[in-house]
């Protein structure tokens, strides 16, 4: 009799304990942030293209990362995920209708950190096609940064950076593209 009341008490406490610091805080509407290229801004071979993370109209980084915080009565996450990255070719371009019209190869989207510089990759695709929304592979591990930087991070000052070999006619096109990418964060304790 004593068994059959203690059993389900345990199960209950078990069960509770069951992800502890598992548990997402928040997640955020995606976040995203347009980035712009040109033919003409090309350095050898390579299309590039950076803007920081806080630019965007109503910084919606930064709402992510107070709502974690209001989630944690004022503490900062301990760990932010990437759970998806996207880009897209923007309906605005000229002179490029496919990501393929641009790119070639192995195209990097990374975070690159205020004072320290140092890059982290969030993610990669390889020789993307179509004008999007094209998944990217998530690289990014916000545990393998250091201290400082992880800061730097959770405070958005950080750019986005769109890096990829050129298309073989996109340096000689004229060409001026939008581009945005989409992140889906995840903040937990």
């Amino acid at each position: 009799m004593l068994l059959s009341r203690v059993l389900p008490l345990l199960l209950c406490a078990t069960l509770s304990l069951v992800g502890c610091g598992e548990d997402p805080v928040s997640y955020s509407a995606p976040v995203g942030i347009n980035l712009k290229a040109k033919s003409s801004d090309t350095t050898n071979g390579t299309v590039t293209a950076q803007k920081g993370i806080s630019t965007e109209s109503g910084n919606p980084y930064k709402v992510f990362v107070d709502e974690a915080r209001q989630g944690l009565d004022g503490a900062s996450p301990s760990r932010v995920e990437l759970t998806t990255l996207t880009l897209t070719l923007g309906a605005g371009s000229v002179g490029a209708t496919s990501l393929a019209e641009v790119f070639t190869g192995r195209v990097d989207v990374l975070f690159l950190t205020e004072e320290s510089n140092n890059t982290y990759v969030a993610g990669h695709v390889e020789n993307p096609t179509g004008s999007g929304p094209v998944a990217l592979v998530v690289d990014f591990d916000s545990e393998a940064m250091p201290d400082a930087d992880y800061t730097r991070f959770l405070d958005g000052k950080f750019n986005v950076v769109l890096r990829g070999p050129a298309a073989a006619s996109f340096t000689t096109k004229g060409a001026d593209v939008d581009f945005q990418s989409t992140f889906a964060f995840t903040a937990f304790e």
